[in-house]
């Protein structure tokens, strides 16, 4: 095996020689107690398999018995302890006809063991192992198409290089454990202990009742899930483990323990038990190629899901069992490599190269680096090498290059260093092997999902205001965080609708859920309550046309809402709740309060809802908030916590700078949920416009009615100059309301400065038409041409179901 990778190399992919070079690494001591455990990590590694396991026959040949297994646990997969040398499992027949035999999704279904596992499609592999004892090799692959070539020959290398122990006897360990032993019953928790390991404990033989909770009570919190994981028989698995952990002393640190345990299968009648030994572990050397060492490597890049996290769970597994001086991970992009992390951080522990081109540097300025990323093999580099200064510095007593490789592409590279020299062992070899192997598939999961938190932040970013409007005696600033915890996309909104006559509407909701239908429907109420608010209607009928609206969709989803419409002449505002939390006050004097107010259902839920309106007083300096629960709700503290919190928070703020303020309120934000926030605060305005409202009735004098109205008005604002313009745009655009439509129809006259604003509204949607031609024998038609000759700009809105025509007029006074 030691020269296996020098020959056929040209015939072999690239993944085939870096298994083989672990592989040779590993068998360089045959007799390490977790020698087949670290063979067969590597089918996980180079082969790409979600579970690997190797069988034994039994003493009397007539079972196949697991010995070792590596990967997610053997009963998502429907893998059994046993098997029938007789019968008919692939195990079975793989060893009986002394050939691999390869189970596609369908093939796999239509077996026995397919009824043990969940809906989901595996493919199966078996390989009879000749070494040792013989036995068999069983993979399963969870990706689409099964194992490929370069996959089944990584196999066939894996089962090669597995060397079995002779035929295994029944579970033993019925006398008594010696000093530091012990043994477990799985099925009870009872355990048997030798005094050694009671005096590890700081227990005596008459203070043990004999229960692993008990021994378990004394074990650092932080290390009792590692504990847990090998002494409960739903996460042990057969074979070897090992495990460093912690336990409380009465006085002083805690004290190191190692558990070296072997979980035996039950016989007939018997449980399964797991026996093994404690040691104290304070006195022993570390051990580097410790498997627990690597098992929290995978657990933590497990629950790694950006680059940096995995740059980060890479130096913490490695550097401290390693004694490395230094350790860089670097992610590849293009040519360059971009670093991520950098241990110690401090630049002057690097060489100056690095400080001046790092954290973006060209590949091409390290030749010997660009060479180990082409081949995607680690390579060691002992003291005194002959290295560019730019990698001699990093190491300058030893220097280890770990390509970070996935299947046939190479996403970075990771660099240790040690300043005296160092001699690398047989056992680092592998660690850094297996590491570079777990960093590579972690390190392409996290650009992949960086890049769709990319799409998704993007997505989410269209689906909200670009920009906020400016508000005349008002200023408002919004901010929104997306949840920390995975990709799903948020529900989370937020709107300001500038409204006619200085009104404006805050907005702000939430779907329920986390997913791609979730923004897509906030996309939708978001759009829909802007449409009805424009529409000129009240708050209570916006948000009751909202909620029918998504009662009508028939979405197996709802929404929470809280919509508040502000009056910026007046200071006065009405808010209506949908299921949502109420907006927090910020007074001028700095005191605050959370608006009390009535609320409704979330929308969607109840078709005919009442939606009260509660009423609102600003003062000039005036703060209104609004957010969602993310920024008020967390494990620690429910939702009237988090309010009162953010009112408190909200009064210790200088209101002086919104932005400020939102970002403060948002800064210990618990980022598990999506956050929205909202703030304005009410200024005054210092020119409020001059108003008047005349209802036209209709009767035969009411043109006339309206003109001496808008006559007696305008006198009274001091516009003269300019009033018998504005008579005549009023005589228009009354008259044409009177005679294309019916109902209602109503005279607004604002002044605002030097402008005049003349706005008809009638209950009929349709917008007059401005001919595009007119005869000299026609008799109508020409109102709007005249309206749009006089004014300086005219135009139509929808006002609560009908419209409201407005022209506008430059005045002198």
């Amino acid at each position: 095996m030691a020269n296996v990778v020098g020959q056929g190399a040209a015939g072999r992919s690239t993944r085939t020689l870096r298994a083989e070079g672990a592989l040779a690494t590993i068998t360089t001591e045959p007799e390490a107690p977790d020698r087949v455990r670290r063979v067969l990590e590597q089918a996980l590694v180079f082969a790409g398999a979600a579970l690997v396991a190797v069988y034994t026959p039994s003493e009397d040949g007539e079972q196949l018995r697991l010995v070792e297994s590596a990967g997610v646990p053997r009963t998502l997969c429907g893998v059994r302890d046993s098997y029938s040398a007789a019968g008919h499992s692939p195990a079975a027949e793989a060893v009986r006809g002394g050939r691999p035999v390869w189970l596609g999704p369908e093939e796999l279904a239509a077996q026995a063991q397919a009824r043990r596992v969940p809906a989901r499609d595996f493919s199966l592999a078996a390989l009879p192992v000749q070494h040792g004892a013989g036995g068999c090799l069983l993979a399963v692959s969870e990706r689409p198409g099964g194992f490929d070539p370069d996959d089944r020959v990584c196999l066939g290398l894996v089962a090669d290089a597995v060397t079995l122990p002779g035929r295994q006897p029944t579970a033993d360990g019925d006398g008594e454990p010696a000093p530091d032993a012990f043994v477990l019953a799985m099925d009870t928790g009872r355990v048997r202990v030798g005094d050694g390991i009671l005096g590890l404990f700081g227990l005596g033989p008459d203070d043990f009742d004999g229960r692993v909770e008990t021994l378990m009570g004394l074990t650092v919190p932080e290390d009792l899930p590692s504990v847990m994981s090998v002494v409960e028989s739903d996460h042990m698995t057969i074979g070897e483990r090992e495990l460093d952990f912690r336990v409380e002393q009465p006085a002083g640190p805690p004290k190191w323990l190692r558990l070296r345990g072997r979980l035996l299968p039950g016989g007939e009648g018997r449980p399964a038990r797991l026996v093994g030994s404690v040691a104290d572990a304070s006195t022993l050397r570390a051990d580097v190629t410790d498997v627990a060492r690597v098992q929290r490597l995978a657990t933590a890049l497990a629950t790694a899901v950006t680059v940096r996290e995995v740059g980060k769970a890479v130096v913490a597994a490695l550097r401290g069992p390693l004694r490395a001086d230094r350790i860089a991970v670097a992610e590849l992009e293009g040519d360059r490599l971009v670093v991520t992390v950098l241990d110690p951080p401090e630049p002057d522990a690097w060489p100056d190269l690095w400080r001046a081109e790092w954290p973006d540097a060209p590949v091409r300025t390290m030749p010997t680096l660009a060479a180990v990323l082409r081949e995607g093999r680690a390579r060691i580099w002992s003291a005194d090498s002959a290295l560019e200064t730019s990698l001699a510095e990093v190491g300058p007593g030893g220097l280890a290059m770990l390509p970070l490789s996935a299947g046939n592409r190479t996403a970075g590279a990771c660099l240790i260093g040690w300043d005296a020299p160092h001699h690398f062992g047989a056992d680092e070899r592998a660690l850094l092997t297996a590491a570079a192997g777990l960093a590579g598939q972690a390190l392409m999961r996290a650009r992949a999902f960086d890049a769709e938190h990319e799409l998704v932040g993007m997505l989410q970013r269209q689906l909200l205001p670009r920009r906020l409007p400016r508000l005349p005696g008002a200023v408002a600033v919004a901010r929104y965080l997306p949840s920390t915890a995975g990709l799903e996309l948020g529900g989370d909104w937020y709107d300001v609708i500038p409204l006619p006559d200085n009104h404006v509407a805050l907005v702000i909701g939430d779907v329920q859920g986390h997913s791609a239908g979730a923004a897509t429907l906030m996309g939708q109420m978001r759009t829909a309550l802007r449409a009805y608010a424009v529409e000129g209607h009240t708050p209570d009928v916006v948000v009751s046309h909202a909620n029918r609206l998504l009662v009508d969709m028939e979405s197996d989803l709802f929404a929470t809402c809280c919509y508040v419409e502000i009056d910026l002449e007046q200071g006065s505002g009405w808010c209506v709740r949908a299921g949502h939390l109420p907006p927090v006050l910020r007074h001028p004097d700095g005191s605050t309060e959370i608006a009390e107010s009535e609320g409704g259902p979330p929308l969607g839920v109840v078709a005919r809802a009442d939606f009260p309106m509660s009423p609102l007083r600003l003062r000039p300096g005036t703060v209104v908030a609004l957010t969602t629960d993310g920024l008020v709700e967390s494990v620690e503290a429910d939702i009237d916590e988090g309010m009162d919190h953010l009112a408190r928070r909200l009064a210790a703020a200088d209101p002086a700078d919104l932005g400020l303020v939102a970002d403060g309120l948002l800064g210990r934000a618990p980022r598990s949920d999506d956050v929205a926030l909202l703030l304005m605060r009410y200024e005054g305005m210092t020119l409020r416009p001059l108003r008047e409202t005349w209802t036209v009735w209709r009767v035969p004098q009411a043109v006339g009615h309206a003109r001496r109205f808008t006559r007696r008005t305008l006198r009274s604002w001091g516009v003269g100059e300019d009033l018998d313009t504005a008579l005549l745009v009023v005589s228009e655009l009354v008259t044409n309301a009177l005679v294309h439509t019916e109902g209602q129809v109503r005279l607004d006259l604002t002044l605002v400065g030097d402008r005049l604003r003349l706005a008809v509204a009638d209950a009929s949607p349709r917008s007059p038409a401005k001919p595009n031609s007119i005869g000299w024998e026609a008799t109508g038609g020409r109102g709007i041409l005249l309206v749009e000759a006089l004014s300086a700009a005219w135009g139509t809105v929808p006002v609560s179901g009908g419209k409201q025509v407005w022209a506008e007029l430059g005045t002198h006074r």
